[in-house]
């Protein structure tokens, strides 16, 4: 993919599904008793993965262009092959905790990507639930024996991760007692909200999740909120651009998804909500951005680290394209998580803002930006991870001259509609 600078970004969209929010709901409407429907279900690959695998374990479902329907009262089964879970994380660790409540085996595989991935930290709290999980080295693939009748545990996350807490929480459904996670951080509550939404309490207390079972969900029906995480694209590239004027409508404004609008507001962005509601616990509303820099930040507001990383995650590899333009620049802290993603994200995001011109330092769990800089396009490897290649795209239309995004394609694992969105916004 080629991209020259743009002018400004101008117009109204709406957005695919949240991936967070539909791998979640799939998952339930799979276990709920009762028929369930779920329209603007995710159209990213990584969710495409949780269907199949569902499938894969005896759950039918009807997908037509505009919903998702599942019958309700259905029963896992061990399935006869392997369970792909392609690129997602989520599918894998999620499911491994529904899996590992049930009395069932599988094995969960996923691409070369996703078997490069840590999955210690799900194995240890399932184990404790009774589980047994084979994985040489602590990597994929997972040879699972369910626990069936799961045992109740209190579980301190040694890695913030909603991830592993998702997992613990699923596990939890079948366990006869209580079960409470407790969080060094608060990392998105997309499972807590659906599963009150879904007819099974949680109660949270400060970082603690608790969990009596055990509980069914009942089915129903869910609007999935647009994707937060790819507006974020769109939010910083109409920012970046003087004269630009974008609306977003019905997105997910969940606020352990949507720190980064805060971040970009402190850093000068002029970035409003409006239309706030609700939609099985999750907030969603209007953001409509307008272009350009309106303010120099303090140091303070340029430091991203401590607890401000896990609702962030997703996006600091874009916050740092945005740092290149922010007097007195940007520093990240305390995010080696990012190592572990689809890439190397601190690696990468560093080895192609230098390949644009700008200068940055890179430590072990962060990175720091100068600015401001005037990017030059460049040759840019996305090195097959979907956020490196949209926020690159994003510093393509500020950068002088003509940017080329090798392996743009794998946008699509979370954002197959980006760049048609894009362009159709992009004025030159």
């Amino acid at each position: 993919m080629k991209l020259s600078p743009a002018h400004r970004l101008r117009g109204r969209i709406r957005l695919p599904g949240d991936k967070s929010i539909s791998h979640r709901a799939a998952l339930i409407a799979a276990l709920a008793d009762g028929p369930s429907e779920i329209a603007n279900f995710s159209t990213a690959r990584d969710c495409a993965s949780t269907l199949a695998c569902l499938q894969g374990l005896g759950i039918s479902l009807e997908q037509t262009d505009d919903k998702l329907k599942f019958p309700g009262g259905q029963t896992l089964a061990s399935p006869n092959k392997p369970l792909d879970c392609g690129n997602s994380g989520s599918t894998m660790r999620i499911l491994a905790g529904v899996l590992a409540g049930h009395d069932l085996s599988a094995e969960l595989i996923g691409d070369e990507s996703l078997s490069s991935r840590p999955m210690r930290r799900i194995i240890e709290p399932l184990e404790l639930m009774g589980a047994r999980i084979e994985a040489a080295g602590g990597k994929p693939p997972l040879k699972l024996r369910g626990a069936g009748n799961p045992r109740p545990i209190t579980y301190k996350l040694p890695v913030a991760s909603a991830q592993v807490k998702s997992a613990i929480l699923f596990a939890a459904l079948n366990a006869h007692g209580q079960t409470t996670v407790i969080e060094t951080s608060p990392t998105r509550d997309h499972t807590e909200r659906l599963f009150n939404g879904f007819g099974v309490p949680v109660r949270t207390n400060n970082l603690s999740v608790t969990l009596d079972g055990p509980a069914r969900f009942t089915g129903g029906a869910i609007t999935i909120p647009g994707d937060i995480s790819s507006a974020a694209f769109f939010v910083a590239a109409a920012m970046l651009l003087p004269g630009s004027d974008l609306v977003i409508e019905d997105v997910g404004l969940n606020p352990t998804r949507a720190a980064f609008v805060e971040v970009l507001r402190s850093w000068g962005g002029e970035v409003e909500q409006s239309d706030l509601r609700s939609e099985r616990n999750e907030p969603v509303g209007t953001l409509r951005v307008r272009g350009g820099l309106n303010a120099t930040p303090g140091s303070e507001d340029r430091i991203l680290s401590g607890s401000m990383i896990p609702a962030l995650i997703d996006e600091l590899p874009l916050l740092a394209v945005v740092g290149t333009q922010i007097k007195g620049g940007i520093e990240i802290r305390d995010a080696a998580e990012l190592r572990h993603k689809e890439s190397d994200r601190l690696a990468t995001t560093a080895k192609n803002l230098r390949a644009m011109g700008a200068e940055i330092e890179e430590s072990v769990d962060g990175l720091h930006v100068f600015g401001p800089t005037q990017l030059r396009g460049a040759a840019i490897d996305a090195y097959g991870d979907h956020r490196i290649a949209m926020a690159f795209s994003v510093a393509a239309l500020i950068a002088d001259g003509e940017t080329e995004i090798r392996g743009s394609g794998s946008a699509a694992v979370s954002f197959p509609e980006f760049y048609d969105l894009l362009h159709s916004l992009i004025e030159t």
